[in-house]
C-alpha cells in the first residue's frame, strides 16, 4: 500500500494529477506549495482534528495548546484522568469532550487500536472509526490522510473542498458530499494529494476575494 511519507511523495502526486486533470493543472499554476502536514499516528492526532472541527484555525491552535499543556502525556489514559474541569479549561466544547471520551474509552478496552488502523485499507479503518461514536467519516478521513498517511482518500463532506470544487469548475453552486465524492474519482489513485490541492487553491481564492478593488 502506497503511502504519502516525504515531500517527495507529495510531488510524484502532483506531477500525476497534472497531467490527468486540466483543473488540477490550472489549480497547479496559482497555488503555492502543497504542503505536507503529516503527523504521528495516536490519540494526540485524532484529538488535533477533532479540535480542529468547526473553530477557526486560530481557535483550534490555542484550545489544541492548552489541552498539551493540561494533558501531559495526551493520550487516553491522560486524557480521562485529567477530567472535566480541565477539558473546561482547555476550551473544549460539550461535544468535543464526549467524543475524545468515548475514544480513550475504545483505546484503553482495545476496541480501537489507532495505529493498527493505519495498515488497513482506507475503507476498513473508516468503518472501525465510524463505529465509535462522534467520530464521523469526515474525521475519520482526515486521520487517515494526514496520521497514517493514505494517499487515495478524500473527506468529500469538507465544505472548502466543496467550493474549491465549485470555483475550479466555475459551478453556479457548491456540489454536495455524493457528487464531489464522484468528482474525486478522476484523481485517483492520489485524492489525498487532490485534497490538499484542493485547500490550497481554496486559500488563494479566499485571499483573493479579501484584496479590496483599487
Amino acid at each position: 500500500m502506497t503511502r504519502i511519507r516525504t515531500s517527495r511523495d507529495i510531488a510524484t502526486g502532483k506531477r500525476h494529477l497534472r497531467k490527468a486533470c486540466s483543473s488540477m493543472a490550472a489549480m497547479l499554476e496559482v497555488c503555492p506549495a502543497i504542503p505536507l502536514r503529516l503527523t504521528q499516528p495516536g490519540f494526540a492526532g485524532l484529538a488535533s482534528i477533532i479540535v480542529s472541527q468547526q473553530v477557526s484555525k486560530a481557535s483550534a491552535d490555542a484550545i489544541f495548546g492548552r489541552l498539551r499543556a493540561a494533558v501531559d502525556p495526551l493520550d487516553a489514559a491522560g486524557y480521562l484522568s485529567a477530567g472535566e474541569t480541565a477539558w473546561i479549561a482547555a476550551g473544549l466544547s460539550r461535544p468535543k469532550q464526549r467524543t475524545l471520551t468515548a475514544i480513550s474509552e475504545a483505546v484503553l478496552s482495545g476496541a480501537l487500536d489507532l495505529d493498527a488502523l493505519c495498515e488497513l485499507p482506507p475503507e476498513t479503518a473508516i468503518e472501525r472509526m465510524t463505529a465509535i461514536k462522534g467520530i464521523g467519516p469526515w474525521t475519520a478521513e482526515v486521520y487517515l490522510m494526514f496520521c497514517a498517511g493514505h494517499r487515495d482518500v478524500f473527506p468529500a463532506g469538507d465544505l472548502a473542498l466543496q467550493e474549491a470544487i465549485r470555483l475550479a469548475d466555475g459551478l453556479e453552486t457548491r456540489p454536495t458530499e455524493k457528487e464531489s465524492r464522484l468528482r474525486a474519482e478522476a484523481w485517483a489513485p492520489w485524492r489525498s494529494v487532490a485534497a490538499r490541492i484542493l485547500w490550497a487553491y481554496y486559500a488563494v481564492e479566499k485571499r483573493r476575494e479579501a484584496v479590496p478593488v483599487a
